[in-house]
């Protein structure tokens, strides 16, 4: 099914879409509130202030997506692809103390939240390389068994953040707040790393 199986409706209520594909094509100024998407296809998608309102993306790919002033309230994506995505071009409010999106068993690769406040937010079981953290609030957030290979924590907020079973991650505890988060051994070793200490046996 194509974007235009979306007709001339703006707005969506309750609504189940499967297999939608709407790859490289521009869905602009659409209402979704407690959707599910299933197996479809956003890849090279524009959103154009679209809002998405207690949905839910399972099985999807969202790879290289644009959220131009699109809006995510408590949103979670579920086995789905988001590589490469900018996130920080999606329309957040200010006055959120909790993230409004969550990632459940998905591919964030080569993403961007740089300066985004997203506490509470969820990265459980991800695959998080190469993507950029850097002077965001990340308080509470859950890394829970993520991988996070080069992905860049410079001047971010990890307060009470949980990495119990993350791997491969590089944080410099003086570049970052760090206070009350959780790690889990023997990943958090490299936390030392970045302290210009010597380690002997």
């Amino acid at each position: 099914m194509g974007i235009k199986t979306l007709g001339g409706q703006r707005e969506f209520n309750e609504v189940e879409l499967s297999h939608l594909a709407a790859d490289g094509e521009e869905i602009r100024g659409r209402e979704f509130y407690d959707c599910t998407f299933t197996r479809c296809s956003f890849r090279e998608t524009k959103f154009v202030h679209c809002k998405f309102n207690d949905c839910t993306f399972a099985d999807c790919d969202l790879s290289l997506a644009s959220l131009a002033n699109s809006s995510f309230r408590d949103t979670q994506f579920e086995r789905s692809l988001l590589v490469g995505v900018n996130w920080t071009m999606a329309d957040w409010p200010d006055f959120t103390r909790q993230a409004q999106v969550g990632f459940h068993k998905c591919t964030l690769d080569y993403s961007t939240f740089i300066g985004l406040k997203l506490h509470k937010i969820q990265f459980v079981e991800c695959s998080v390389k190469d993507v950029d953290f850097s002077d965001a609030d990340l308080t509470e957030a859950d890394f829970g068994r993520a991988v996070l290979t080069k992905s860049q924590f410079r001047n971010t907020v990890l307060s009470k953040a949980n990495f119990e079973g993350a791997t491969d991650y590089q944080i410099v505890p003086i570049q970052n707040q760090i206070d009350q988060a959780r790690f889990s051994m023997p990943e958090a070793m490299s936390l030392l790393y970045g302290l210009n200490i010597v380690l002997v046996d």
